[in-house]
């Protein structure tokens, strides 16, 4: 593989933060407040990072097991039909953290949800590129930042969403 093509295939998973952020700037724009932004920003992440990026590993997973098997450094096994419905859970929770009646304690539970298969997974990726050497693209870079990032950043955003709404409440009298 040719370092430009190891670039590409390594970096593609970060297109699911640039649809996230790129779309979350474009739509908040004209927000009328703090609230409304940090709402768009919530809905964005949920979606388009977390919601579409695992969508799209469950349709790489099921239509492409051997292709994603030698792209995380693997021979193909059961394993990526499990990856793929994992994912789809993590989909399904992304898309429902997206909704307008979701809530910022649903949204820290959905962050922590996909938290311990993500992080768990950033584990494994870090341990068998070290003690493995396994450097293939879809075991190290994008695969790790993207990991780390879609839960951290629905937690963040989630528990700003709930401080803001304690600190904009009226006080009782």
């Amino acid at each position: 593989m040719n370092t430009t093509s190891y670039l590409l295939q390594s970096a593609f998973p970060l297109v699911w933060v640039l649809v996230a952020v790129v779309g979350a700037l474009i739509a908040t724009r004209h927000s009328p407040s703090r609230e409304a932004r940090l709402e768009t920003w919530q809905r964005w992440w949920a979606a388009g990072a977390l919601g579409c990026g695992s969508l799209w590993l469950v349709l790489a997973f099921l239509g492409a097991p051997e292709v994603m098997a030698t792209a995380i450094g693997f021979n193909q096994t059961p394993f990526e039909f499990e990856i793929a419905f994992a994912n789809l859970g993590l989909a399904v929770m992304g898309f429902r953290a997206a909704s307008s009646h979701a809530t910022a304690r649903e949204r820290v539970t959905v962050g922590l949800g996909a938290g311990m298969f993500l992080w768990g997974a950033v584990i494994g990726h870090v341990y068998q590129w070290f003690a493995g050497g396994d450097h293939a693209p879809g075991n190290t870079g994008g695969v790790l930042i993207c990991d780390v990032l879609f839960p951290a950043v629905m937690i963040i955003l989630a528990v700003r969403s709930k401080r803001l709404a304690v600190v904009r409440q009226p006080a009782l009298v």
